[in-house]
């Protein structure tokens, strides 16, 4: 019997209504200090119809931003902010999982504390620019973490899952994906390593497994999520043997730790096609599994019918269009996402689309 997108499943543990996730989107309307802010709880309240609601990336420690006005999960006030934001999705009737993120080198020292140089696997410095409070500022030379301060990483992670349950989200995703500090280790082109941390595949998937393996202290195994990128080249990375290495990644998932969900972005977020297989992929791996890149409504559909996906994870279709779960059901056109406020702050463009048959200022039409 097929599954069909508009049906309920079960996520770990958590029972959802429909198979439509709303994918991880940074935005930039956190405040300085790494507040989520009323606007934040408004933006979500209104997404609350997805299946399951992903958060935008979370920086687990001062160390781990990467980008202005994102919001933290790494002091007692932002948790204590993110409260309003929960608390908004639940009275709605939706479910939020907090994305737990690390930059890693994709920062810049005017982002840091003491303006400290970004930490990596290697001392690889990624080609482009970073967004700052100033503007466009040129990639640095990260530092190499040392073996010993690892650990350090570890701790933040498990402390911002343990903030994620004290400010009510459902369960958390950890963020392995992107060019961010955990893919920075998967991927041989950032990880030249030669110690226990870097080499072969087991070596470099050791920082993702001592990552899940403190925050599912925390969070049951079935409330915690993983997102990963097998042949995404956003932040200058990339991997040898992206088929071979992400296929060994997704078997030892399935065998030891059998979370809530793998949420796999397929393919490139710049739209090119790599030379991964997503179809094997999905074979290597026996658990929930949300697809993620460039689906439409009729793409996703199959996906879910013949069994490759479990949910699909929507982004811009999301960001522009608050009730796409009906949309998307009763055949509705969409409103169209503007990239100019992706991530500029203020409501434009981001509580401001209207649900279907009001205007933006949420009268009839």
């Amino acid at each position: 019997m097929t599954a069909d997108l508009f049906e309920p499943t079960v996520v770990g543990d958590l029972k959802v209504p429909n198979r439509l996730a709303m994918a991880p989107m940074t935005r930039n309307r956190a405040d300085r200090r790494g507040r989520a802010t009323a606007m934040m709880a408004a933006y979500y309240r209104q997404r609350a119809t997805a299946g399951l609601i992903v958060s935008e990336s979370i920086p687990i420690s001062p160390m781990g931003v990467g980008y202005p006005y994102t919001p933290g999960l790494y002091e007692q006030d932002q948790m204590e902010s993110w409260r309003a934001v929960t608390d908004a999705v639940h009275e709605s009737g939706g479910r939020i999982f907090a994305q737990l993120q690390h930059c890693g080198r994709i920062s810049h020292p005017s982002m840091l504390p003491g303006g400290a140089a970004p930490v990596a696997p290697s001392p690889i410095k990624p080609s482009g620019n970073a967004i700052t409070y100033e503007g466009m500022r040129e990639f640095v030379t990260p530092r190499a973490l040392e073996a010993d301060r690892i650990g350090e990483v570890v701790t933040e992670f498990s402390t911002a899952a343990r903030l994620a349950a004290e400010a009510g989200f459902d369960g958390i995703e950890v963020h392995g994906a992107n060019g961010y500090l955990l893919d920075q280790f998967l991927r041989d082109r950032t990880n030249r390593r030669s110690d226990r941390y870097g080499g072969s595949v087991e070596n470099r998937m050791r920082l993702l497994e001592e990552v899940l393996d403190a925050v599912t202290r925390t969070w049951p195994t079935d409330r915690v999520g993983l997102r990963l990128s097998p042949d995404n080249s956003f932040n200058s990375i990339s991997d040898s043997d992206p088929q071979r290495h992400f296929d060994h990644v997704l078997r030892r998932l399935s065998d030891r730790h059998r979370l809530a969900y793998l949420h796999l972005l397929e393919g490139d977020m710049g739209g090119g096609g790599g030379p991964v297989d997503y179809a094997a992929l999905r074979r290597s791996y026996n658990g929930v599994y949300i697809a993620n890149n460039g689906y439409d409504l009729d793409r996703a559909r199959r996906a879910v019918r013949s069994g490759h996906a479990d949910l699909v994870a929507f982004g811009a279709p999301f960001l522009a269009n608050p009730d796409l779960v009906a949309r998307y059901r009763e055949g509705l056109p969409l409103n169209r996402p503007d990239s100019a406020t992706f991530y500029q702050g203020g409501s434009t463009g981001y509580t401001d689309y209207p649900v279907y048959g009001t205007d933006r200022q949420g009268g009839t039409r």
